[in-house]
């Protein structure tokens, strides 16, 4: 690797202080319950590059090459798959994507939305203390994407104590 190399893997605001984007973030932090900004704008750098290789296939589709469109199809499969775009959308609709789309696809909101969480950050605490399975595995990454045929094989790991219904941490109506 060479010296001086960016390997943060996403990028900070360029203006640190502005008080209706700093509102926003904090709105965002809470309703996902994650940790730190750093994880927001870690999903704003995969929106954008899913945006700029949106942006490249469109400009090469121009000439209609064939490498290209099965470039794009493949492109829009991988973002199909992970239930961020659905299946009648095109490359256009990429542009229109927002942050909140990829935060939704979180397993640690997933997890909180089908209701192994009362919350977004004890959804989080259960998945990084290993009580979340995706399929019977074991999962311990919150910011894990999880894919649209993945979702419904989103459960608590089945040794742990969690998986027992009567554990006091399990609200009514927990799967």
């Amino acid at each position: 690797m060479a010296l001086g190399t960016n390997t943060k893997g996403y990028e900070t605001p360029n203006h640190p202080y502005q008080g209706e984007r700093i509102a926003e973030e904090a709105t965002l932090l809470g309703r996902y319950g994650l940790k730190n900004k750093e994880e927001l704008w870690r999903a704003q750098s995969e929106l954008r590059s899913y945006r700029r290789e949106a942006r490249d296939l469109i400009g090469r589709t121009q000439g209609q090459g064939e490498d290209v469109s099965r470039e794009a199809s493949q492109f829009l499969a991988r973002l199909q798959r992970l239930d961020v775009l659905g299946e009648s959308d095109g490359l256009d609709e990429v542009l229109e994507l927002d942050v909140t789309d990829v935060l939704e696809r979180r397993l640690q909101t997933v997890a909180y939305r089908k209701g192994l969480g009362n919350t977004p950050k004890q959804a989080r605490q259960f998945i990084s203390h290993g009580h979340v399975a995706i399929a019977g595995q074991r999962v311990t990454v919150p910011s894990k994407q999880v894919g649209a045929r993945e979702e419904s094989e989103v459960a608590f790991y089945e040794r742990s104590p969690l998986a027992d219904d009567l554990h006091p941490e399990r609200a009514e109506g927990q799967e």
